[in-house]
């Protein structure tokens, strides 16, 4: 278990988080283990790295003629009432549509980029959490910084557990397969 797990589930609710009025400054507020964690809202790189590449995504699921599969920004995600938990991943595939938050079981692939304000713990929690759902992909996109470049990190979910399936780094068109279909991605494009 990692260290993420450990701490107490705290006193706040999956329900609670729903009702949250919308934020006025653009921040989110996610709920990890009965505990509200709100982000400053996405920097401007964020937005665009997310942006551009739902675009790709979208482009694949369309390709691949899966009308049942929408891309989505921004959603909110109930992950599990038990464990007290609603994430709002940077993109979603869904296979569903619904209202204010999705179900977990209609995650096909959740996309976090992370900002180099989110922390280990924080990433360990989100991991588990999509991982103890069910979801079957995730991806992470670590932002360009001064020691190192863009990164695409796809994660295939074995035994319950997140096994890295394939990392990219380079510019150029490269296909990943660990999706609900193969998305074709160019990290030179999200770099604008």
């Amino acid at each position: 278990m990692s260290a993420a797990l450990q701490h107490p589930i705290g006193p706040h609710t999956v329900e609670e988080w729903l009702a949250l009025p919308p934020s006025g400054d653009g921040s989110r507020t996610e709920l990890i283990q009965g505990h509200f964690h709100v982000s400053a809202a996405p920097s401007y790189l964020h937005q665009l790295v997310a942006f551009e590449l739902g675009v790709q995504i979208r482009s694949a699921v369309r390709a691949a003629g899966r009308g049942n599969l929408r891309v989505v920004p921004a959603v909110n995600v109930k992950i599990s009432s038990t464990l007290r938990t609603g994430l709002i991943p940077d993109l979603a595939i869904v296979d569903r549509p619904t209202g204010v938050a999705f179900p977990a079981e209609a995650l096909m692939l959740a996309v976090e980029v992370w900002s180099p304000g989110n922390t280990r713990a924080e990433r360990e929690a989100k991991m588990d959490a999509y991982a103890s759902a069910g979801v079957p992909f995730v991806w992470t996109i670590d932002q360009k910084t001064d020691l190192h470049e863009l990164k695409l990190t796809a994660y295939q979910l074995d035994g319950g557990r997140y096994m890295v399936a394939q990392a990219v780094r380079t510019t150029g068109p490269v296909t990943v397969t660990a999706a609900p279909v193969p998305i074709t991605v160019d990290l030179g494009e999200l770099r604008l």
